[in-house]
């Protein structure tokens, strides 16, 4: 063989091998300090189960009351899944735009939807973000759609997105501040809140101020959970780019103001709320939905890579890490009506390295989710 073919082999075999050194190892995600490992794939045995691959950018997921499950899709479709995790249909939702970190996001359930048919969901348009109600029908038909809020903030990077009905009936959304970190903290924008309606997207006369907002000051939420007593739980990202960090767990109050931009971590003053847990100034979760089991939140990292478990709130936090590294990032975990945790993964999302059968839904049995 050439020396020069030779040279240019040894160059290019050198070249993956940096490139690879580069991508697992300079700038992939460390455990938090302080935090314990937890379970991983090798350890967790019968308790972890694949339910359903090749999903496409799934966002969250519901359960259905005959066992099905209900998915969305970031692409802007809505799927239905059997038991076993086999699509039974999908259905386009409409006026779905989809780019950045925008598109079909949250979804709920209306508590009587086993009469009503109805469902929320949370959409990306070309003009804004906005929540609408739908009657769903058997074969996957969206009919009816009643405007709930509209108006939201939209850009590529901070769309918040998560949507839950709450213990209290009412309607709970997260929005991210759109790029537009100014507007978290002004209460006439809707940008970088937490908003509590009613199904109808009235305003709840317990609300302060009279106004949807309940909380203020949020870069991008995007996970919310209620604890046994009622207390409300968010996770939210802190700051990005070189300087990222500091993404937070929330405990959130009516008319709360959790800083952002102006007071990030620790750094805060007696007007606003001090996150219960952040990541440091050096480590990104970059945490996504969260769920609330046992005294316990859990909550998935995207950046993160890893399925985090706070024990201890409100005031002795204790961090666990469970699957570091091992199914890539974590986009939703929900608690079925099963008692197990089910765990959407998001790595089709354009960040990051999709296996085969990407995505996934998986289930976990939380009581085998212990620190090593």
């Amino acid at each position: 063989m050439k020396r020069w073919i030779k040279v240019v082999l040894v160059g290019l075999v050198l070249g993956l091998a940096a490139n690879w050194w580069v991508r697992t190892r300079l700038f992939a995600p460390q455990p938090p300090e302080g935090a314990t490992l937890g379970v991983d794939r090798g350890t967790v045995g019968a308790g972890l189960e694949v339910v359903a691959t090749d999903l496409d950018v799934p966002w969250e997921v519901e359960f259905l009351p005959d066992g099905d499950f209900l998915v969305t899709e970031r692409p802007g479709r809505l799927a239905r899944l059997a038991p076993d995790g086999s699509v039974r249909w999908r259905t386009e939702v409409p006026d779905v735009r989809a780019r950045g970190e925008g598109g079909l996001l949250g979804l709920a359930l209306d508590p009587d939807f086993g009469d009503t048919g109805w469902i929320y969901l949370y959409r990306t348009t070309e003009t804004d973000n906005r929540v609408d109600r739908w009657t769903l029908g058997p074969g996957g038909e969206l009919t009816e759609r009643t405007p709930v809020v509209d108006g939201i903030p939209v850009a590529a990077f901070h769309d918040g997105g998560r949507l839950h009905v709450g213990p209290d009936g009412m309607l709970w959304i997260t929005t991210g501040d759109a790029g537009s970190a100014a507007d978290a903290r002004n209460p006439a924008s809707l940008a970088g809140k937490i908003l509590r309606v009613t199904p109808t997207g009235g305003t709840p006369e317990t609300n302060p101020g009279g106004s949807i907002v309940w909380s203020l000051g949020h870069r991008n939420p995007q996970g919310l959970a209620w604890a046994d007593d009622g207390t409300v739980w968010a996770t939210e990202h802190g700051r990005s780019g070189f300087t990222s960090g500091l993404d937070e767990v929330n405990r959130i109050e009516a008319g709360g103001d959790y800083g952002w931009p102006e007071f990030q971590g620790d750094s805060v003053t007696a007007e606003v709320r001090a996150p219960a847990l952040h990541s440091g100034p050096s480590h990104t979760w970059a945490p996504s939905g969260a769920a609330w089991w046992n005294g316990r939140l859990f909550f998935g990292g995207l950046r993160g890579q890893a399925l985090y478990d706070v024990a201890g709130l409100p005031g002795a936090p204790r961090l666990t890490v469970h699957f570091f590294r091992e199914f890539g990032r974590i986009r939703q975990v929900r608690v079925g009506p099963d008692g197990m945790l089910y765990l959407l993964t998001g790595n089709r999302d354009g960040r990051g390295s999709p296996e085969e059968d990407d995505d996934r839904l998986l289930r976990v049995d939380p009581r085998v989710l212990q620190p090593r």
